[in-house]
């Protein structure tokens, strides 16, 4: 792979200096702190979702495969679809009390519901 790669340029178009080396923002892989420590947060949503309704879980730190791992397994206990992305997870359905109810049985001791 080359050193000067376009896609890794940032904000620069062109450059005459050879010896110009552009720079390149590289994100950390955030390590993924203890269930204990999460705090994350469980709210309904319906908002720019068509009108149906998803339970929304915020406020993960860690890993995106460890965030997949953890929407993965509340998928399955639920039975339902949904994505984890982007530090959230979105469950399809209203399943606020379930998930609160599995995450602290899983050691989430901080999670907590938002809303109604």
């Amino acid at each position: 792979m080359k050193k000067n790669d376009w896609k890794d340029r940032l904000n620069i178009v062109y450059s005459t200096n050879p010896n110009y080396n552009y720079e390149s923002e590289e994100i950390e892989a955030q390590e993924t702190i203890t269930p204990e420590k999460q705090n994350l947060r469980v709210q309904l949503d319906k908002k720019n979702r068509g009108g149906k309704v998803v339970t929304l879980i915020t406020g993960f730190i860690g890993t995106e495969d460890d965030l997949k791992e953890l929407g993965k397994f509340l998928k399955t206990k639920c039975g339902v679809g949904g994505t984890a992305k982007e530090g959230e997870i979105v469950i399809q359905g209203d399943f606020k009390q379930k998930i609160l109810d599995l995450l602290i049985k899983e050691g989430y001791l901080k999670a907590k519901p938002i809303g109604g």
